[in-house]
């Protein structure tokens, strides 16, 4: 089934398909996790504004909200990628904001003494003190996209490994919902091992890395 899914191109349209699905929709998500977490962590009037309700949407499951979405904005692929990207936000999200929240207090000290501006302090000081627990989310932002993806493939799609599975369920093609799977699986793992890679260089300068 894998070899002549294959060599039909039907299986790597379909993966072809997913992995843009996946990757915007954690590019939108990821990038304004990463942006809301560092201004709630830097700002507490921002935490008691947003924190409250951000924690409270975090725990709304995806199956609760993909109605939602499909009378908001239909079967299409913006239901789809926004629907990714809300589950990719939360990780780095609460990670990014939990980091900013753990860097030393004597690290500001230093700064002072330096003579930091804010935005020094920001980009020499609080993200690489941060770095560990981003690197966290974006691990964690990665996996939550790539299963959002399966959620969002079966909100009436035509494409995409989640509708293929789907589709092959619907005409009992049993091993064609096994390569299905083994394709998320797989591909899922491959990001993972990417960003584990990353976050061995980029903290390979911390002490108590262990690598």
């Amino acid at each position: 089934e894998f070899y002549d899914m294959f060599l039909t191109g039907e299986l790597l349209t379909h993966l072809n398909i997913s992995v843009q699905r996946a990757a915007l929709g954690f590019l939108l998500g990821g990038s304004l996790g990463l942006l809301i977490g560092l201004i709630v962590g830097l700002k507490k009037r921002a935490e008691h504004i947003m924190d409250p309700s951000l924690q409270m949407l975090r725990t709304v499951p995806h199956l609760a909200i993909t109605p939602l979405f499909i009378l908001w904005f239909g079967f299409g692929e913006v239901s789809k990628v926004l629907l990714i990207a809300l589950g990719a936000f939360f990780p780095l999200y609460v990670n990014t904001f939990l980091g900013v929240r753990s860097v030393d207090g004597k690290l500001f000290d230093v700064a002072k003494v330096l003579e930091f501006n804010r935005f020094h302090q920001i980009t020499k000081l609080i993200i690489p003190s941060a770095l560990p627990n981003i690197l966290l989310g974006l691990r964690l932002s990665l996996g939550v996209a790539w299963l959002g993806l399966v959620v969002a493939e079966l909100m009436g799609s035509s494409e995409g490994i989640g509708y293929m599975i789907q589709d092959a369920r619907q005409f009992s093609r049993t091993s064609a919902v096994f390569v299905g799977i083994i394709i998320f699986a797989v591909v899922g793992k491959l990001v993972d091992s990417v960003v584990r890679l990353l976050e061995e260089r980029l903290l390979r300068w911390r002490d108590s890395y262990q690598g």
